[in-house]
């Protein structure tokens, strides 16, 4: 099983929650934490989570959540309302670049994904939901590339492939029926015609016993 999917078993699913995409990622510049504030536990990975609950009206979040090292669980850490994001930052819109920042009402973390493809997948997903789940104060993305705001995402690609799929199958559904239908009226035409000669040929030999 992926780390993955790993946190979306062991910390959303028991919470009634589902979650929609995450990213590992590392601080680009290191906070000045007591050693006491992670609980003396050493080096541990980091994951941005972003997931919403199954229960309506659906409400979506972001959650910080750490594996530490030698441990095969995951810990739910800070976890923030999405309508707290105010700003998602790419730091570069020219190029795949694996960091990015994110600004919350009361946070602001800078962070490196662990690959370029993964943080805009990430974003992808995080832009899809907040266009899905939150009707104003949408946060603003800045310095983002194009492929993850417009045509050229995963989702809509997606999104137009099940569209096109589902107009084939339409189509076919509907040409299939034509010809049922077609085929139903010639059944129907000699049918009346077999009837039609049946009666003929009993006044015939009607006709032929006088």
């Amino acid at each position: 099983m992926s780390a993955k999917s790993a946190i979306s078993k062991e910390i959303f699913a028991p919470h009634d929650e589902r979650m929609l995409g995450a990213v590992q990622v590392k601080r680009r510049t290191k906070k000045k934490i007591p050693f006491l504030a992670t609980g003396g536990q050493g080096e541990y990975l980091t994951y941005i989570c972003l997931s919403v609950t199954n229960k309506k009206p659906a409400q979506a979040s972001i959650t910080k959540v750490k594996q530490f090292e030698g441990s095969t669980s995951f810990v739910r850490r800070t976890q923030w309302m999405l309508e707290q994001l105010r700003q998602v930052n790419g730091i570069d819109p020219n190029r795949d670049s694996p960091e990015f920042d994110l600004l919350f009402e009361n946070a602001f973390d800078q962070w490196v994904a662990s690959t370029a493809s993964e943080k805009c997948t990430f974003f992808q997903v995080l832009h899809h939901t907040c266009q899905r789940y939150l009707t104003d104060k949408k946060p603003e993305f800045i310095n983002c590339q194009s492929k993850i705001m417009g045509g050229n995402s995963i989702l809509h690609s997606a999104a137009d492939s099940v569209t096109s799929a589902v107009q084939k199958a339409s189509q076919a559904l509907n040409e299939r029926g034509e010809r049922l239908g077609r085929a139903e009226e010639k059944s129907e035409e000699l049918k009346n015609s077999a009837q039609q000669f049946a009666e003929t040929a009993h006044k015939v030999r009607l006709w032929w016993d006088e």
